[in-house]
């Protein structure tokens, strides 16, 4: 199968982000005139002609937190089962996957953030914890279950998380007061704010070789074996690889780190990616323990972020790519609700990097969400977005038809794997029975989610 075109996201800078959101009156025509154009952009962009997502760029403090939290979410995930527990609980963090699973794709720790400690935190806060994670060393050495973890190594975890967590929630809620301005009336930021709180997740995306290890490392609690060599570790994240690569796009989930799906909230925020590619010490190869390796941090291999969308207007898949070190905001399909289809969720997956088995990516992402008791009317909602197969491009009806024909398969294996809008939500529905009956369509069981 053909590669995905790639999509370069429309950009926002954090100051005009600011400028469009605070309301101020500008003296000078050029300037509102600026402005103005802009506004338009952004709600092109998150619009039903648009692809649902744009990135946000020079978040002040941003790229240091970043930087700190995103390589603790690998650390944390190859950590043996005590040692993490002991970590995740001294933070104030849970977990939203079965950890104790060694074919998890991803490894997620979670933490409710509270939109009234969001407010309270000034830019001086901010600052000075800034200040304290760039005084301390740059150790980039890992340990697993040797049990010679540093203690420091997470001595900051918590209150990056929330510092970095509280920075991409006021994205979000300056990003909805632009959206309420030009849709009328200030629903989307007034949802947010009566939530309370919003969902933050620190995500590392396993390598093949972190699958590998953590069965080991499962295997090794139940017996006395002895971890499998890194050749043929080597050469079972080479069959896999090959298999997945062979398959394409939509061959099979394997080649697909995260499955087709909506977020169902207000806002999704995503920090840019970072990529991890570990190394052993040959010092350790072949001991009967976690090899002490090195995280070498990467740029992406192909340039893109690995975040693929659905386009229905054009009827194809699109890779996102991003400015390093910004920020990428997507709508969520309460957004898409509650705006009466003036704002379009994005169907989105993330997938592998094809021939980079031991490969890993990192990412914090942050849910807004309504209250769960916001109730949705979907009287004045467009019917036909709620049709993966019905929303069209506007193009000429030749190309149109030859585009749909080409591309039909493509759009069958994505609606295999989606539930419509139209069974997920009734009218009346309120947001936490609206998130159950998603939850439980895409993954069954009660469609509950973690309280953490």
């Amino acid at each position: 199968m053909a590669e995905a075109e790639v999509l370069q996201l429309y950009e926002l800078r954090f100051s005009d982000l600011k400028l469009l959101s605070s309301g101020t009156a500008s003296s000078s025509i050029e300037e509102i005139g600026r402005l103005e154009t802009i506004r338009i952009s952004v709600m092109k962009t998150l619009g039903p002609g648009g692809p649902g997502l744009l990135s946000i760029t020079d978040v002040p403090h941003a790229s240091i937190l970043r930087r700190k939290l995103l390589p603790l979410a690998r650390k944390l995930a190859l950590l043996n089962p005590d040692d993490r527990k002991r970590v995740l609980k001294e933070h104030n963090l849970g977990s939203d996957v079965p950890l104790k699973n060694p074919d998890r794709n991803v490894s997620s720790f979670a933490m409710q953030l509270r939109y009234e400690l969001s407010l309270e935190s000034t830019q001086s806060k901010v600052s000075s914890i800034v200040d304290e994670l760039m005084n301390l060393g740059q150790d980039h050495l890992i340990v697993d279950t040797t049990r010679l973890l540093a203690v420091d190594e997470f001595k900051n975890l918590g209150n990056t998380f929330k510092e970095l967590g509280f920075c991409m929630m006021d994205l979000g809620l300056c990003l909805a007061k632009i959206c309420d301005g030009a849709i009328g009336g200030q629903e989307l930021e007034q949802s947010l704010l009566e939530s309370c709180t919003a969902k933050g997740r620190l995500i590392h995306y396993h390598s093949t070789l972190d699958s590998i290890v953590l069965k080991e490392a499962g295997r090794k609690g139940r017996s006395s074996k002895r971890l499998a060599s890194p050749k043929r570790d080597q050469e079972r994240c080479t069959n896999v690889d090959r298999e997945s690569n062979e398959r394409g796009f939509f061959g099979s989930s394997s080649n697909l780190w995260q499955q087709w799906h909506y977020d169902y909230g207000v806002f999704t925020v995503l920090t840019d990616p970072l990529f991890i590619l570990p190394s052993c010490l040959p010092e350790n190869t072949g001991k009967d323990q976690f090899a002490l390796t090195c995280d070498q941090e990467c740029p992406s291999p192909s340039g893109h972020v690995y975040l693929q969308i659905f386009d229905p207007n054009k009827n194809k898949v699109q890779m996102v790519q991003s400015s390093p070190e910004s920020f990428i905001i997507q709508v969520g399909e309460s957004a898409d609700i509650l705006s009466k289809g003036k704002l379009r969720s994005t169907l989105h997956c993330v997938c592998r990097p094809a021939k980079l088995e031991n490969l890993s990516r990192e990412t914090f992402v942050v849910f807004l969400q309504p209250a769960w008791n916001k109730t949705f009317s979907i009287s004045d909602y467009p019917l036909e977005n709620c049709n993966l197969a019905d929303q069209g491009s506007g193009v000429a009806d030749e190309e149109n038809h030859l585009a749909r024909e080409h591309s039909n398969k493509l759009t069958e294996e994505i609606q295999k794997v989606i539930p419509p809008l139209l069974s997920r939500l009734k009218d009346g529905m309120t947001f936490a029975e609206f998130s159950r009956n998603t939850t439980k369509q895409y993954y069954g069981g009660g469609g509950l989610q973690s309280n953490r």
